[in-house]
């Protein structure tokens, strides 16, 4: 038996309807015949053929699925769906008169006017019900006792586009979210003095704060409703919120509306991600499907922030299998639940192990056969591997060669290695690292496997990012700890590098090196900046920024490109290709056995010796 039979609201909303189908085809005939001083003959038809009509009419409703829809959210749609079925119900009626006696007395006109009455009652039940509701006169019953509404918060809105009326129209309608707004901000002049679901567009968003002050109400937070905002809105937003004394709510960002993970009626804290202003990523979906559906697809780093993210993305183009690879016990197992869990995706394996342990990969690679990889294993500190240098060639060099080798030998489609912009011009043994792994991929092209490397700058919230130090220094009352006053840094969020990691991996396959467009680079302590004032604090007032002088091989900015590498655009706008000098395999292979020497000793000024053959165009401090 279907749900709505089991409701007691259907057969309140059915009875209705059938008074209102009989009450309007009586209305009518009293418009027809002025005040039913009808002809004997009409009602005796108005009698007849009653039952008949109403049965016509009811029974549309049904056929369009007039009963399933929740009226307290009727919309234009279901307003054209109720005129589908009473215009079919009235065509109905029509050929029932021409069948019986070819209209014979019956009045046209009723025929018209009851198509009319009937389509104006069935729509002002339904739109009255949204009404109710949204006025609150009608609240849904609670089982198990009654529910004790809170007062509600007064907001301001900020924006008075579509999704502002979305987010309007939900907070009016859904009481139990505790949000009343009562004015509108949008810079749009035209809107000025009108209104937006009866609130009132006062003005400008920069005249918030006088607004306040003249009005003397008390408001409880602001909500911004802008979601194509880039980052230099978002910070001028957030500086008139600051003037106001008021704390900020947002909806979703564009890309996170168009991945379907939020909704656009979400509200949630502003964030980092939301002052970068990134735009939104348009993929060509077609050719990451040709290259990933229905594939085996292995990710190394499979629990870190760009490998989790990766394997989260991935899923969207329905692999045949995932293979989630890392070193780290926890991650893996944090990855594999979440796939599981959350993502209802069952078709993986979790390789638990290290790529320097040739033995094991070789039995993991032949029993799974993976024909795509992501390789976005390694180590990323920069500091910490300036004091460990032998642990960036365990983990960064042999591991790749070891990986990007034995791939080649099984005739894998494709491998991507992640790079960093830290290999450009490296200062650090991590970049130093990094750059050696992008040879050891090119030195390796020219069979059936394709081959290629991404590099990418920073990623906001990332394990090794330094956001999430940021705010843990902020809940704590600072000092926020920054290198240098200078020091700037290019960001992007975790999902656009991911997305972009894909669109690459889809396109190369002779050696070349993708670089991600990461924008204008950001000071960190301007970041700082930005993050205090999130938290609700002044900058230096409430929380000391503090400067500590540069780290053990770290650099005043990063670049994204080295002498020697022409800058050649791609189809896509986001992404372009560097095309370089490629290295022998006997060079490489002579390297990295030196590199291996060195590591396995310890012998850190023997890396660093090396590394500086490998990569002429490191620097060490």
């Amino acid at each position: 038996m279907s749900a709505q039979f089991k409701s007691l609201n259907f057969y309140l909303l059915l009875a209705l309807d059938l008074g209102l189908v009989v009450g309007a085809h009586w209305l009518a005939y009293v418009t027809r015949f002025e005040g039913m001083a009808a002809p004997p003959e009409q009602i005796h038809y108005f009698v007849t053929y009653l039952p008949y009509f109403a049965a016509l009419k009811i029974g549309c409703f049904f056929y369009f699925d007039m009963y399933r829809g929740m009226w307290r959210y009727t919309s234009l749609p279901d307003i054209i769906n109720i005129f589908k079925a009473v215009t079919v119900a009235s065509l109905l009626m029509v050929a029932l008169l021409l069948l019986s006696h070819r209209f014979g007395g019956f009045s046209r006109s009723v025929v018209v006017l009851d198509w009319f009455y009937t389509l104006a009652a069935a729509s002002a039940l339904r739109v009255g019900i949204r009404l109710l509701y949204g006025a609150g006169w009608v609240r849904i019953p609670f089982t198990g006792g009654g529910a004790v509404r809170a007062a509600a918060h007064r907001c301001v809105l900020i924006g008075a586009g579509d999704a502002a009326e979305h987010l309007a129209r939900d907070l009016r309608e859904n009481a139990s979210r505790g949000l009343e707004i009562v004015a509108v901000f949008d810079d749009d002049k035209a809107k000025h003095g009108r209104t937006l679901h009866g609130l009132p567009i006062v003005g400008a968003i920069a005249t918030l704060p006088y607004w306040m002050r003249s009005e003397e109400v008390k408001i409880h937070a602001a909500l911004i409703a802008i979601p194509s905002l880039d980052g230099e809105g978002m910070r001028r937003i957030i500086s008139v919120c600051e003037s106001a004394g008021l704390p900020t709510k947002t909806i979703p960002r564009l890309s996170e509306i168009a991945d379907g993970s939020v909704s656009l009626k979400t509200l949630r804290d502003v964030d980092y991600k939301d002052l970068l202003g990134r735009d939104q990523v348009q993929l060509d979906m077609d050719r990451i499907a040709d290259s990933l559906t229905g594939k085996v697809v292995l990710v190394t780093g499979a629990g870190g922030s760009i490998g989790s993210e990766l394997c989260r993305q991935i899923l969207r183009f329905a692999p045949r299998k995932l293979l989630l690879l890392d070193a780290s016990e926890f991650n893996l197992y944090s990855i594999q639940m979440e796939l599981e869990h959350e993502r209802r995706f069952a078709a993986y394996e979790v390789l638990l192990g290290n790529l320097q342990d040739s033995a094991w990969l070789a039995r993991e690679l032949d029993a799974h056969k993976p024909q795509v990889i992501f390789h976005a294993a390694a180590y990323k500190h920069v500091p910490m591997l300036e004091v460990n240098p032998w642990q960036a060639i365990w983990n960064n060099v042999l591991a790749t060669a070891n990986l990007v080798s034995m791939a080649v030998e099984r005739g894998v489609e494709r491998v991507l290695v992640v790079s960093t912009d830290k290999a450009v011009r490296p200062t650090n043994v991590m970049g130093a690292t990094k750059r050696l792994t992008e040879k050891i991929m090119q030195a390796h092209c020219g069979g059936p496997t394709r081959l290629m490397a991404v590099r990418f700058g920073n990623v906001v919230g990332s394990a090794g990012s330094v956001i999430p130090l940021f705010r843990r220094q902020i809940e704590h009352g600072g000092p926020v700890t920054v290198t240098h006053p200078e020091v700037t840094r290019f960001f992007m969020t975790v999902e656009e590098a991911c997305q972009l990691i894909l669109q690459a991996g889809s396109m190369g396959g002779r050696g070349e090196i993708f670089l991600l467009k990461m924008g204008r680079p950001v000071r960190i302590a301007d970041m700082a900046r930005d993050l205090i004032r999130l938290s609700g604090r002044n900058p230096e007032k409430d929380v000391e920024i503090k400067f500590i002088g540069l780290r053990p091989g770290e650099k005043l900015y990063e670049e994204l490109i080295t002498e020697g590498e022409d800058v050649v655009p791609t189809e896509h706008d986001k992404i372009m290709v560097l095309e370089g000098a490629t290295c022998s395999l006997p060079d490489v292979d002579a390297l990295i056995a030196d590199l291996k020497s060195a590591a396995d000793a310890m012998d850190a000024a023997a890396i660093r010796t090396h590394l500086r053959s490998a990569v002429p165009e490191y620097t060490p401090e």
